[in-house]
């Protein structure tokens, strides 16, 4: 027992949004790394099969709980992953209010929590700061090219704001801030159907359905596989550098050309089907990552071909009921209008 004593506590990491894609695969990678991990969900997008698997762990726990609301985490805390928010076009124009409040209620309530316990915050923001980009590739010292009334500028404003009030707490108030403005990311548990592009195709493919794409499909996206994400996120997480850093994979496509290539993976013959584009869809996305490779020595190392054959396997692995179901949630019993 005496040895037991003289061990370093574990640090202890509070991760909110854990159910969801990148959340679970964050409280992964923090378990394996050895820190004792506070999950936090209100469950709206996320699901608790992505982290089922660790309740049993002495050194995790789950809150079902809504960071809109006061957040509480008792005890030391030595840092804190902001991941709570809808991410996917079906959920934030179906809960704009919430994606709102998730992006400027919660993320003043963990800053607050963050200074109330001195601990080091990483915010996850997102390329949509960038809107509809006039600059290509996308650096962080630009400003962006956001419509704020559009449907999409619900989730754009949302994060835009929680850059600002996480470099006001970090100026003002000397709070250990990071900031993830994270690139489009894929990979296992992914929800289908949510609009995000990957798992659109890929459930498409798999039912047997066309595969649509909006606008004559010359809009671009740079896909990141989720383990080369979650080592972007660490790394910045332990660093020292407080100002925005892109994370994400610089390998651009288009999206006709990411169809064709979906039809390839999937040995599928479907056809290839067009739809007026949606408002203000960004037509360029692909991030400069030069401060990642300087700051962090980060760069991605997952091909999209190796990536999207795990992604698809995954997906192929679903059960018929799953593939067929619908991922549109009656979200009203969880929402405080």
């Amino acid at each position: 027992m005496q040895q037991e004593s003289n061990l370093e506590p574990r640090k202890k990491i509070l991760v909110t949004g854990a159910a969801g894609f990148l959340g679970s695969h964050l409280c992964d990678r923090f378990i394996k790394e050895g820190f004792y991990v506070i999950a936090m969900d209100n469950l709206i997008t996320g699901d608790l099969k992505n982290i089922e698997h660790l309740f049993k762990l002495s050194n995790f726990e789950f809150h079902h709980h809504d960071i809109t609301t006061f957040v509480h985490v008792p005890g030391k805390l030595d840092y804190i992953l902001h991941f709570a928010s809808p991410a996917s076009p079906i959920d934030y124009l179906k809960i704009p209010i919430q994606t709102l409040k998730v992006g400027s209620l919660g993320t003043h309530n963990l800053l607050g929590l963050a200074k109330e316990k001195n601990a080091r915050i990483l915010i996850a923001s997102t390329s949509e700061v960038y809107g509809d980009p006039l600059v290509h590739p996308q650096t962080e010292d630009y400003y962006g090219n956001v419509n704020t009334i559009s449907q999409r500028g619900v989730y754009d404003e949302a994060k835009r704001f929680q850059e600002s009030i996480t470099m006001a707490y970090h100026r003002f108030h000397g709070v250990e801030t990071r900031i993830a403005r994270i690139f489009n990311t894929y990979g296992p548990r992914m929800r289908l159907n949510d609009g995000r592009v990957i798992p659109a195709f890929i459930g498409q493919a798999l039912r047997g359905e066309d595969l649509t794409v909006f606008g004559i499909g010359n809009q671009t996206r740079s896909f990141c596989y989720v383990e080369d994400q979650v080592e972007g996120i660490y790394r910045l997480l332990l660093s020292d550098y407080s100002e925005p850093v892109n994370i994400g994979n610089p390998n651009e496509i288009t999206i006709l050309e990411f169809a064709e290539e979906i039809i390839k993976l999937t040995g599928t013959k479907q056809k290839i089907v067009f739809k007026p584009l949606p408002q203000d869809d960004p037509m360029q996305r692909q991030p400069d990552i030069s401060r990642a490779k300087k700051i962090l020595g980060w760069e991605p190392k997952v091909s999209r071909q190796e990536g999207m054959k795990i992604t698809y396997d995954y997906f192929k692995a679903l059960s018929t009921e799953e593939l067929w179901k619908s991922e549109h949630k009656d979200f009203s019993k969880h929402i405080r209008k």
